[in-house]
């Protein structure tokens, strides 16, 4: 039976803190008691083969850690297991709802789901408000004079600076209203055993910000085999865990080089936003819908399992599977050995790299596999074929990252090279010489 005192809900979907966030903040300052939600999506869920995911043992711990904090404050998160929609038909049932609050959400499908639970809210004269979070400047806040998208990075980062305002960094002083938080009893948060899933053996990186790590960045970051070369910041910006506000303010404090990336990811989720078929499994540029892939499967396996012969891409493939984690540079010869060399559809990496990355986030991640195999925006030209035995020299010189990955490289039980570079960068030139030409002289 529907309760007779009105509350409000914030929905909590990849913005998993309770600190500096938007929707939560203008929740809890509305006025009524606020109920902290959230949802195991089995439509997610249900399409995970590896039921360890460390994802989903993630998230579960996120939830857990801000349990505690609710819980203090007389408060408890409500996490429901099952289809959002029959989620909010219950929740609907047992409260009186005035308004959802939630943070957006730019992937098709979440837009998609959004729109179908905003209708269902407003069919119970339920209202529903969602705003920006994840990323600093979204959707139509970084435009070309003309109104139009950016589609090449350098032109949009030098207008997003320009944008830039200490407004959009500052942080949303959500502690000022905690005490507006839904009263009630605990609710036991279901266990990842009840959801079919069970822990996984992946740890993960810490959410700590490292100013020495950052401060050289632009010096350390395409080196592998260096442990703290690189933030692995990337999960926690996935899931929320962090606050992207937070971070971009200390990173334009200390490096360029590390705010630009943050920038490359307001990029991606532009492009999602306004050319959505990149989301769907399409070419950014339609053209390269053309290029005959081979898709060998066997190929494809032993790119998978880091047995190529090409030490390199195998010590990159072997990190992902092992960690949940690959090294930036690394992922840019990994996806362009695969596209490039194997001439194997870049929608293949990307599913995999789905599966397996911890930071795995559909924006950047579609934006990199088609920069890869020069398909999308502002991309790497075709004629750019990563040579594994140039980059090992250039960015693993002493072969410290190989020897960690792929120790038995130099033994007679390494694979021999899957296919001899020259051999394979003629051919995929040839490939995609002939299905672009006849395009362009149309």
């Amino acid at each position: 039976m529907r309760k007779v005192e009105s509350i409000n809900i914030m929905w909590f979907r990849r913005d998993l803190r309770l600190k500096d966030n938007a929707a939560l903040y203008h929740a809890l300052k509305a006025g009524l008691p606020v109920l902290p939600i959230f949802i195991f999506d089995t439509e997610i869920l249900d399409q995970l083969e590896d039921k360890t995911d460390a994802r989903v043992s993630f998230i579960h711990a996120a939830l857990q850690d801000m349990q505690t904090v609710l819980l203090e404050l007389g408060s408890s998160l409500e996490v429901l297991h099952g289809k959002p929609l029959d989620c909010f038909k219950a929740l609907t049932k047992k409260y009186s709802i005035a308004t959802v609050y939630c943070n957006h959400d730019y992937e098709p499908s979440a837009i998609q789901r959004d729109a179908a639970i905003a209708a269902y809210l407003d069919s119970q004269q339920v209202a529903y408000q969602s705003y920006k979070d994840q990323v600093i400047l979204e959707k139509d806040e970084v435009l070309k004079d003309d109104g139009k998208p950016y589609t090449v990075f350098t032109p949009y980062s030098r207008k997003w600076k320009s944008k830039l305002t200490d407004f959009h960094l500052k942080a949303y002083p959500v502690e000022q209203y905690n005490d507006h938080f839904f009263k009630q009893s605990p609710i036991t948060i279901p266990s990842l055993k009840s959801m079919g899933f069970s822990a996984s053996n992946i740890s993960f990186p810490p959410k700590a910000w490292k100013k020495e790590i950052v401060a050289k960045y632009k010096e350390h970051r395409d080196f592998p085999a260096l442990e703290h070369g690189t933030s692995k910041l990337g999960v926690h910006l996935r899931f929320g865990t962090i606050s992207i506000r937070a971070l971009a303010i200390r990173a334009k404090a200390v490096s360029e080089t590390f705010l630009n990336e943050l920038i490359w990811r307001d990029f991606y989720h532009m492009i999602l936003w306004h050319f959505p078929h990149v989301g769907l499994g399409k070419s950014f540029k339609p053209a390269y819908e053309a290029i005959q892939w081979r898709n060998n499967e066997t190929e494809f396996k032993a790119w998978c399992h880091g047995q190529t012969g090409y030490p390199i891409v195998d010590a990159g493939m072997r990190e992902l599977n092992a960690t949940g984690f690959m090294h930036n540079r690394v992922r840019m010869i990994t996806a362009s050995f695969l596209t490039k060399h194997l001439l194997i559809d870049w929608r293949w990496g990307e599913a995999y790299f789905a599966q397996k990355l911890l930071d795995f986030d559909l924006a950047a991640n579609n934006g990199g596999w088609q920069w890869a195999s020069s398909s999308g925006c502002d991309a790497a030209p075709y004629f750019r074929v990563f040579n594994p035995a140039l980059q090992t020299e250039k960015f693993d010189k002493d072969l410290k990252y190989i020897r960690k990955w792929v120790p038995e490289f130099q033994e007679l039980n390494y694979p021999k090279p899957i296919v001899v570079h020259e051999v394979a960068r003629k051919r995929v030139l040839e490939v995609y010489a002939k299905a672009l030409k006849p395009q362009e002289e149309a």
